[in-house]
């Protein structure tokens, strides 16, 4: 069991979810993993690397950007970060690896 593939993910901040999408190291092309994990779990295991402290952040003026629709939605950046937590996850919870569905 290791996580290989990413396909999609978000972080809903009002429900404090990862929702993603991803593949195991022996799934089949057309097999697809769902899961839902609580963001706690990721700053828990160590993988959130986000400073919340800038003393210039505060002080921008700049307007925010046109293109950024949906405030309550973010993404992790770094995919191999997020391959890294999903396999440390399923290691220590493996009963929560959801089965492969097909798509």
């Amino acid at each position: 069991m290791e996580v290989v593939e990413i396909i999609s993910h978000y972080i809903d901040k009002n429900q404090n979810i990862i929702n993603i999408e991803f593949k195991l190291i022996g799934d089949d092309e057309d097999i697809v993993r769902e899961d839902m994990i609580e963001y706690n779990f990721f700053e828990e295991f160590g993988y959130d690397n986000k400073k919340p402290y800038d003393m210039f952040e505060s002080f921008m003026t700049e307007d925010e950007d046109e293109w950024d629709l949906d405030e309550d939605v973010d993404y992790i950046e770094d995919e191999d970060v997020l391959i890294s937590f999903l396999n440390e996850y399923y290691i220590v919870y493996p009963k929560k690896l959801p089965k492969g569905q097909i798509k």
